[in-house]
C-alpha cells in the first residue's frame, strides 16, 4: 500500500479555488481509494506508484479542463514494504489513547 499527501494548486483561475478542490476530491472519490480530505492537502491510499500517477494525471487534467492556466502540484509518497499501513494507522499511532 502506498500513502500519499496531494496538494493541487490552480493558478491563473481567480481567488476561489473551491470548484477546483471539488473537481479534485470527485475524482479521488471515483477512483474507490481510500481518502481524507485535510485543511491543506489530501491523503489517499493507492495500491502502488503507477495507480497513484494515473490518479494525479487525471486531477491535473481536470484543472486545467476547469480553465487553470497552470497548476502547482506538491506530493509525498510513504511506501513502506516492512508492513501495512493505512491513513488511520498513521493516525492512531501518533493520537492518544
Amino acid at each position: 500500500m502506498i500513502l500519499a499527501q496531494l496538494s493541487v494548486y490552480p493558478i491563473g483561475a481567480g481567488v476561489s479555488l473551491g470548484r477546483y478542490v471539488k473537481k479534485g476530491v470527485k475524482i479521488i472519490e471515483q477512483s474507490g481509494y481510500t481518502y481524507q480530505v485535510g485543511g491543506m492537502s489530501t491523503g489517499i491510499e493507492v495500491p502502488d506508484l503507477q495507480s497513484l500517477f494515473d490518479l494525479v494525471t487525471k486531477i491535473r487534467q481536470a484543472q486545467l479542463d476547469e480553465g487553470a492556466e497552470r497548476v502547482i502540484i506538491e506530493l509525498k509518497v510513504d511506501e513502506r514494504r516492512d508492513k501495512d499501513a493505512t491513513l488511520q494507522s498513521k493516525i492512531d499511532s501518533v493520537s492518544s489513547s
